[in-house]
């Protein structure tokens, strides 16, 4: 099984799970190993398809504007969650490949593995709410057809990125490109770098 066969199971399991209750209070229940990179994979599809959520319940034209702000906070809460995941993702990658020799004429990819599988992630959720469009029965039938042509599209994009992520990893373990990973940096959440924060002082 290819590495991005078992993430795209592994999504569409967190994505499922979640829509056993719908509701974004629900709390993690990582079926997997902790440690293990199907963990991670798991809990990282399910801080997206929560805030997924989030962003549909802040776009209320009637949210009370107190919920509005709470909301927000979590959804910064949650972009650095997720943020955080990529990097430990990327840094089981690096372990994983510690040993490899990049050839003398190896390339550099212009994106991370992890930040890859982060697209791969929002993808199928992007397949699962588009699925969902599809079947609606109180929907027109041009919504539908629209919402069909977006869904195909969708599916050859996860076919696609699926196919790029498993020639990249396959290129990294033949030491034809090398990984170099950057910290995101964030700047608006650390109270020593946000002018707003540290200015309060």
């Amino acid at each position: 099984m290819t590495f991005t066969k078992e993430a795209n199971q592994i999504f569409e399991r967190a994505i499922n799970d979640y829509h056993v209750f719908d509701d974004v209070d629900t709390p993690l229940k990582n079926p997997y190993q902790k440690d293990s990179i199907q963990y991670s994979l798991y809990k990282k599809c399910w801080i997206d398809t929560v805030q997924w959520h989030y962003e549909d319940i802040i776009r209320d034209p009637h949210i009370d504007p107190i919920e509005a702000l709470q909301l927000k906070r979590r959804i910064d809460r949650s972009n650095q969650d997720r943020t955080d995941l990529v990097e430990e993702i990327d840094s089981w990658f690096r372990q994983h490949y510690s040993e490899v020799v990049p050839q003398a004429d190896a390339r550099l990819n212009t994106e991370s593995p992890a930040w890859a599988i982060d697209r791969l992630s929002i993808l199928a959720l992007k397949i699962y709410h588009m699925q969902e469009q599809v079947n609606r029965t109180d929907a027109e039938p041009e919504h539908i057809a629209k919402c069909k042509a977006k869904l195909d599209v969708l599916l050859e994009q996860q076919k696609d990125l699926s196919l790029a992520i498993d020639q990249l990893l396959e290129d990294i373990e033949a030491g034809r490109k090398y990984m170099k990973v950057y910290r995101q940096m964030k700047m608006y959440n650390d109270p020593a770098t946000n002018p707003i924060l540290y200015n309060q002082k």
